[in-house]
Order: structure tokens, then C-alpha cells, then sequence
């Protein structure tokens, strides 16, 4: 009876398999992950994309924000070469760093952005900690901010890199915008920015970029920074510096730390956000440090124990090739005089592209005003051409950049700058 009841069972679960009414197997289980859309590409990494692709043997890629020589290819500085190779005779393991980084590499970090001489580093007011990179770093601050800052806005100028705005937003502060940039003049929206940022709730916070506007390359004057802190101060706002570019604009690291420095001497509390990925070449390394300038000692321990407790579950601790590597130069004399050198050459050789590229404009019979290609400084230049122009410059002449005209100068040389130039005449006359 056994083997008969066996039988019976397996015909009639065939039968329902063969019908399709078995619950279990007919209602397929929705995907945990079905509801999640696709999200938009990156605008930079599909300028690459579209680059890598094109088969014109004079395309010109000048999207990405990487440093490259003359020749057009990865450039790796003599003093980082140097560094790594006494690293690596002195024999360093890969033993964890402190949750804040090594103390060689923060405390050569502070110095270098406020100066050796710094009342800041000489009282001990500096809560600084190692990130990873410049937008580790930033949001190790857009943290702290969003969980101890009694104000949740902060205000960006317009328009800002990128990534700003998300840091912000997903660290639970609300991005705002005061103006900057004037498309009438490719330059520096003074007075909107001062009526802006006169009008920005007292208390709330503001981001500035140090040196080297991203993405417009501009920057205020001295006597424009003077009057933005005084009225930053009068306003009470809270200002978040960013600094990815120190030595890498002008060519000198005390002119680039101007506006960070002016604050302090007039007294701001303020936090700071360092990379040494540019400055340094240390793009995939990622070494950069975050900095919270205290009111005094008692504050500056209780403020740094708040910033451990925020990296520790982000990514316990950073990474330590890259900090050690900057540790070296900073902190060996012969070497630190290298790279001040070779970070100067850099940032010359892009001012050298700026000055070739108007002149090859002018050249070609241009009568536009392209003044603000030299007036403007970094790595980045906001260069007014408008969308349909870009898109033409793309399809005509194989020159990537993104659509609001932004290019990277770096990615210019000796064997391409004229002919970008006679493709921006092309587009533009």
C-alpha cells in the first residue's frame, strides 16, 4: 500500500507541474534589488569613454583632472620616486595606522597649509586627521559638521565641483549656493557673491575653495578675500576651506595658502580639507588630512576624539602608503626642496599652456575676448564656450571636454594646444 501511495503522490505532482499550479513554483520571488534604478553616468568618466573610443589620431582628451607632462602621459615626481625608494631601504611594514593617520604625516599636513610659523600649530588648536584624499577628507568634515554644527546648511559658490553636493547631502547637512562665477566675463562674481553671502543666515556654514576655482579656475584677489572674511565674520558664518591645489596653481605654496591664512589672522574658527593629489601626483594613493581649527587645547582634544569616533566605523583607518610617501617629502629637506621645485614646474608649465592657447587664438583671427584664459588659474579653465559649441568641437575635431566648456589645461601640450586653438576659432567665429 506503501509503494501504491508513492505512486499516486508522484503523478499527481507531475500533473501539477505539468499544469503550472504549484504555488511554490509558478510565483517567481521578487528580486530584493528590482525596485533600484539606473543612475546616471558620470560626466567626466564618460568623456574617457567617448575618447578611448574615437579613433582620430589628433582627439584630445580634456576632461579628466589628472596632471600630464608634455609628452602626454602619467606624470611621477622626481621627489616621490626618491621617497619611495628610501621607504623601501628602510624597510616600512604594512602594520594599521592610528584611526586619525601617523602624527609625521598630519603634523607635516597642518604646517604645510597654515604655515610653520602658525599660531595655530604653535598653541596646539589644530584637530587634524589623516583622510583618504581630498573628498575622504571632506566628508570626514560634512560628518562632523552634520552631527555637531548647530547649523544643517551649507552654502557652495556657484558652480562647484561636482562632488561637493552629494558629500554634503548624503553626511545629512543641505547644500546652498551663493553666487561666484560671471559667464558674462568668465571671471569672479564679486559683488553677487558679496550680496549673496551677506544675505546667508548667520550661523550657517560656507564652503571656499583656497586656490584654483574647481571648475572655473577663478579666483578673488587678495584685497576680494579681505572684504569676503571680514563680512564672513560679521555674518557669523563658519567656513569650510577646501584646498586641493596648494602650489599646484601658482607655483608657490604660501601664495596658493593666501585666503586660508587672511582668515586666520582675522580670527575665523574654521576647518580645512587637504589633497596631495595633484600637488604631489598621488591621484591613486589617496592622502589627504582634515583639519578643525579649536578655540583652545581642552577643545582640540575633545574635538579630535569626535573625529576618531566618526572614522571608525567609515573605514576604521586610512590608508598609509600614500601618507608616508608625503610624510617623506614634507619632512627630508633635500626632498621637500625637490618637490617644491617640480610642483612649481607643473603649475608653469599649465600657465605656459594658458599663454599659448590665447595666443594661438588671437593667431587664428580670433576677435573675442579670451583674456580670462590666463586671468583664470589651475588646473581648470572655464573657457565660455556654450553647449552647442562643445558639441561641435566633439564631433568636428575630436576634442573631449564636458559640456559646460570646462577643460583641463593639463591635458594640453606643446604638440596640441594649436590645434585646439584653431577648433575653438572654428566653433566660435
Amino acid at each position: 500500500m506503501a509503494a501504491i501511495r508513492s505512486l499516486r503522490n508522484r503523478a499527481i505532482f507531475g500533473n501539477l507541474l505539468q499544469k503550472n499550479v504549484c504555488p511554490a513554483l509558478s510565483v517567481r520571488q521578487k528580486s530584493a534589488w528590482a525596485d533600484v534604478q539606473m543612475g546616471p553616468p558620470d560626466a567626466i568618466l564618460g568623456v574617457t569613454e567617448a575618447f578611448k573610443k574615437d579613433t582620430n589620431p589628433k582627439k584630445i582628451n580634456l576632461g579628466v583632472g589628472a596632471y600630464r607632462g608634455d609628452d602626454g602621459k602619467p606624470f611621477i615626481l622626481e621627489c616621490v620616486k626618491k621617497a619611495e625608494t628610501q621607504m623601501l631601504n628602510e624597510g616600512l611594514d604594512h602594520e594599521y595606522a592610528p584611526i586619525i593617520g601617523t602624527p609625521s604625516f598630519t603634523n607635516a599636513s597642518a604646517k604645510l597649509a597654515f604655515g610653520a610659523d602658525s599660531a595655530v600649530l604653535k598653541d596646539g588648536l589644530n584637530a587634524t586627521a589623516q583622510g583618504v584624499s581630498g573628498t575622504g577628507s571632506l566628508r570626514i568634515g560634512a560628518a562632523f559638521l552634520a552631527k555637531f554644527y548647530k547649523s544643517k546648511e551649507i552654502y557652495f559658490p556657484t558652480p562647484t565641483w561636482g562632488n561637493h553636493g552629494p558629500i554634503f547631502k548624503d553626511s545629512g547637512m543641505t547644500p546652498k549656493a551663493y553666487r561666484y562665477y560671471d559667464p558674462n566675463t568668465c571671471g569672479f562674481d564679486f559683488s553677487g557673491a558679496m550680496e549673496d553671502i551677506g544675505k546667508i543666515p548667520e550661523g550657517s556654514a560656507i564652503l571656499l575653495h583656497a586656490c584654483a576655482h574647481n571648475p572655473t579656475g577663478v579666483d578673488p584677489k587678495p584685497e576680494q578675500w579681505k572684504a569676503m572674511s571680514e563680512l564672513i565674520k560679521k555674518r557669523n558664518l563658519y567656513p569650510y576651506f577646501d584646498m586641493a591645489y596648494q602650489g599646484f596653481a601658482s607655483g608657490s605654496i604660501d601664495q596658493d595658502a593666501f585666503a586660508l591664512r587672511q582668515f586666520i589672522e582675522d580670527g575665523h574658527q574654521l576647518c580645512l580639507a587637504q589633497s596631495f593629489a595633484k600637488n604631489m601626483g598621488l591621484y591613486g594613493e589617496r592622502a589627504g588630512a582634515f583639519t578643525v581649527v579649536c578655540s583652545d587645547k581642552d577643545e582640540q582634544a575633545r574635538v579630535l576624539s569626535q573625529i576618531k569616533i566618526i572614522i571608525r566605523p567609515m573605514y576604521s583607518n586610512p590608508p598609509i602608503h600614500g601618507a608616508h610617501i608625503v610624510s617623506k617629502v614634507l619632512n627630508t629637506p633635500d626632498l621637500y626642496s625637490l618637490w617644491l621645485e617640480e610642483v612649481k614646474a607643473m603649475a608653469d608649465r599649465i600657465i605656459s599652456m594658458r599663454t599659448r592657447l590665447q595666443d594661438g587664438l588671437k593667431r587664428e583671427g580670433s576677435s573675442r575676448n579670451w583674456q580670462h584664459i590666463t586671468e583664470q588659474i589651475g588646473m581648470f579653465c572655464f573657457t565660455g564656450l556654450k553647449p552647442d559649441q562643445v558639441e561641435r568641437l566633439t564631433k568636428e575635431f575630436s576634442v573631449y571636454l564636458t559640456k559646460d566648456g570646462r577643460i583641463s589645461v593639463a591635458g594640453l601640450s606643446s604638440s596640441n594646444v594649436d590645434y585646439l586653438a584653431s577648433a575653438m576659432h572654428a566653433v566660435t567665429k
